[in-house]
């Protein structure tokens, strides 16, 4: 007997059973959020490390650039590449750490490294090409992160170093502040008045550095004193709130909505134990729902019997531990529930709503790790912009 061959190719099916709805005009209704907080001479750099939070690092960078903005952060000099390759022409900042083996392509490819020590300058400033000098740099000030930078007693003198006689142009100098989103202050304040220090001992040189930026998301809402000559904001393109300020009061909307669908449904008795270790015991006889998504897709494990989704804009509870490519939702008071139906992971249906918010709530972590896990796992598309009218 001979099989019947389905007319089906791979190409009609997604890569991905999580599908993500990128919304553009939300990311530009978002940037105009920003900007009002701000004055107008004050620059914006969007930070899309980590494709983007998710969300897509090439369509998020140049739907942005056609709204004006001109500076671009990355972590890493492949992420530079990308954007480049997609044939982004503003500048991108590569804000993580580097190593000797990095410099040729971050060259090559036109990327503004940040520097945080001496040894990688020089070796930057040996490899430059006649024509490349001087090349671009911002430098990295430690005022209280402890991650990586300069101090700040070793800044003057390194500017004043030969690497700075035609050989590196200093663009740019930066910190990163700790704790911007905690109520308390003190330690963003003390952070704030270690940089205004140098940067006051910088222009008493003589020094001037065109782009000063200390301000991420947080410190953009809280401390206007931290806006300096730029911004760095990452979270709030992406509608979320890095402080206790609710979404609902800035305005702010999130830009991604996360969604998968039911593929099974059963009845199992009271008393049954639903997947491994046997975590779950039904107290009712209950109706189960498979969704084809787990762990291997960024749904975090420790939502496991703790997380919700929305069916039919009613929440729905995960049960069981949540496998590498399957969970388990409890589907029992949702009658009309049937296999193919949406699932939402993030987003809003009849009324209700999670947000990734709740699932860091849930997963006792923040916004951030949700949507890089989720988004950067998912079959993506986007919601356009408006073409821009015509010029007369």
């Amino acid at each position: 007997m001979t099989t019947p061959r389905l007319n089906v190719s791979h190409s009609s099916f997604p890569p991905s059973p999580l599908l993500a709805s990128v919304s553009l005009p939300s990311l530009v209704h978002n940037l105009g959020i920003i900007r009002n907080r701000l004055s107008p001479s004050c620059r914006i750099l969007a930070v899309v490390k980590a494709d983007a939070y998710g969300h897509g690092a090439v369509p998020i960078a140049h739907a942005l650039a056609q709204q004006g903005i001109r500076r671009f952060g990355v972590a890493s000099v492949q992420e530079g590449i990308v954007l480049r390759e997609s044939g982004l022409t503003a500048q991108i900042l590569v804000m993580g750490g580097l190593l000797p083996c990095h410099l040729p392509a971050l060259i090559h490819y036109h990327l503004t490294p940040v520097l945080s020590d001496e040894r990688i300058a020089g070796q930057l400033a040996t490899i430059l090409d006649d024509e490349k000098r001087p090349y671009p740099v911002h430098l990295k000030i430690d005022t209280g992160m402890r991650r990586m930078g300069f101090s700040s007693d070793a800044v003057v003198p390194f500017l004043h170093s030969s690497l700075f006689h035609g050989v590196l142009s200093v663009e740019g100098l930066m910190t990163h502040l700790a704790d911007a989103d905690d109520p308390a202050s003190d330690f963003t304040e003390f952070q704030l008045h270690q940089f205004h220090g140098l940067i006051e001992t910088l222009e008493a040189t003589g020094l001037a550095i065109p782009l000063i930026h200390a301000a991420n998301s947080a410190a953009l809402l809280r401390y206007p004193s931290a806006h300096f000559r730029m911004v760095r904001t990452g979270i709030m393109l992406y509608g979320y709130a890095p402080t206790l300020v609710p979404n609902t009061e800035l305005g702010l909307r999130p830009v991604l909505t996360l969604t998968t669908c039911l593929v099974h449904i059963h009845r199992v008795n009271a008393g049954d134990t639903l997947g491994y270790n046997r975590t779950y015991r039904c107290a009712r006889p209950s109706r189960i729902a498979i969704l084809p998504i787990g762990y291997a897709h960024g749904l975090s494990r420790r939502l496991s019997n703790r997380g919700k989704v929305l069916i039919h804009g009613q929440p729905a509870s995960i049960v069981g531990r949540i496998c590498m490519d399957m969970t388990l939702v409890d589907v029992t008071g949702h009658k009309e529930a049937a296999p193919g139906d949406e699932a939402v992971i993030i987003g809003s249906t009849d009324g209700e709503n999670i947000s990734a918010e709740d699932i860091a709530q849930w997963q006792e972590t923040i916004p951030y790790e949700v949507l890089c896990d989720l988004g950067t796992h998912a079959h993506r598309v986007y919601e356009p912009l408006s073409p821009l009218p015509e010029q007369p």
